[in-house]
């Protein structure tokens, strides 16, 4: 079985020890992505500004591994204050609506108070 890292260029995965994605076999798994967007290496204050960075955060480190959103199986979303989960839902919808994965909202501290959504994928590569 083949395994593949995939970084986002991020300090914190060397300091860390963890890489943006691993492509194993079949398999993608993206690790717990924020809203940081590293072009201009800032964080929005606005949920949905993050969501939506989050998942184009997301949606590169997929492309890299030759996967999309619609190979995504599975999805955590996690959430400091869980009454912020519905401003996220327009942006989960345009890259989730018709792929529909399994799903699952935690509401847990992230590792900054500037981080409002962190979110995690599962993709299986197409046959």
């Amino acid at each position: 079985m083949t395994r593949r890292l995939i970084s986002s260029g991020s300090t914190f995965e060397a300091q860390i020890g963890y890489s943006r994605a691993v492509v194993s076999g079949d398999w993608v798994f993206v690790s717990g992505t924020t809203g940081y967007d590293y072009s201009t290496m800032t964080i929005s204050d606005d949920v949905t500004e993050q969501a939506a960075q989050a998942l184009r955060n997301i949606g590169a480190a997929l492309a890299e591994a030759g996967a999309s959103f619609a190979d995504v199986v599975r999805v955590h979303y996690i959430l400091p204050n869980a009454d912020d989960f519905e401003a996220t839902w327009p942006a989960l919808q345009e890259v989730f609506g018709d792929v529909r994965p399994a799903a699952t909202m935690i509401q847990a501290g992230l590792s900054s108070d500037a981080m409002k959504i962190e979110i995690e994928v599962t993709a299986h590569l197409a046959s």
